[in-house]
């Protein structure tokens, strides 16, 4: 799961970033208002967290800019503004929660696990696809109730494959999803390709059906009834 964390005090972007790449979520960092515009108009994040005052411009500025393309990355604003007004009009234009700061990371970490579940899997805690089972709190997969081990990446694949399931998912968005900033300076997206032919072997050798499709010369569909 990828975060963007929106925020020009660099040693609380530090912060947030350590603690919830530590919970195994991949972060980005924009310190300006500037640098946040050019990323989210090129990525897609499953959630933001998004400082209000910016050095270069106003944090609600990018919220309107999400309204306008439609994005579905889930917000968080975080500020150290605790005006009714702000939060809200941050509601309004699409935010989902708000926290002031200071807060604790453990409170901003669950409700950024939050608002990703409400988002992709109907607020389940538990993903379960027929012989298949997947538990999101202990970061568990099952086939027919026998429990199979995943990298940390596969199973970051597997989720996200299920909570964009029956779309095309090019190689190119999957590196960059796995690897954020840096797909950009990758030579070729062989490691995309490991990843999932790993995932692949490990669930259809233990009894899953043939969910995750190839489509050739384009990338990959994963079949679920919507």
């Amino acid at each position: 799961m990828k975060i963007l964390i929106v925020e020009d005090e660099a040693e609380l972007a530090k912060s947030i970033s350590e603690y919830l790449s530590g919970e195994d979520y991949l972060c980005e960092n924009a310190g300006t208002f500037n640098e946040a515009m050019s990323k989210i108009e090129t990525f897609d994040y499953d959630c933001i967290l998004l400082d209000i005052m910016l050095p270069d411009g106003n944090g609600l500025k990018i919220l309107e800019e999400l309204k306008k393309q439609q994005k579905q990355d889930g917000v968080i604003i975080i500020s150290a503004k605790n005006a009714l007004d702000d939060k809200i009009e941050g509601l309004k234009l699409g935010a989902d929660d708000y926290l002031t700061k200071p807060f604790h990371l453990s409170e901003l970490m669950a409700r950024v696990y939050s608002i990703i579940r409400r988002k992709q899997f109907s607020s389940s805690n538990v993903i379960k696809q027929n012989e298949l089972q997947i538990d999101l709190l202990a970061k568990s997969v099952a086939v027919n109730n026998e429990p199979i081990f995943l990298t940390k990446k596969e199973f970051d694949l597997l989720i996200y494959f299920i909570g964009n399931k029956n779309k095309v998912i090019s190689k190119s968005t999957l590196a960059e999803h796995l690897s954020g900033d840096f797909a950009d300076m990758l030579d070729n997206h062989d490691f995309v390709y490991a990843h999932v032919k790993n995932l692949k072997k490990k669930l259809y050798d233990a009894g899953s059906e043939h969910y995750l499709k190839t489509v050739y010369g384009t990338g990959y569909r994963w079949e679920g009834v919507e």
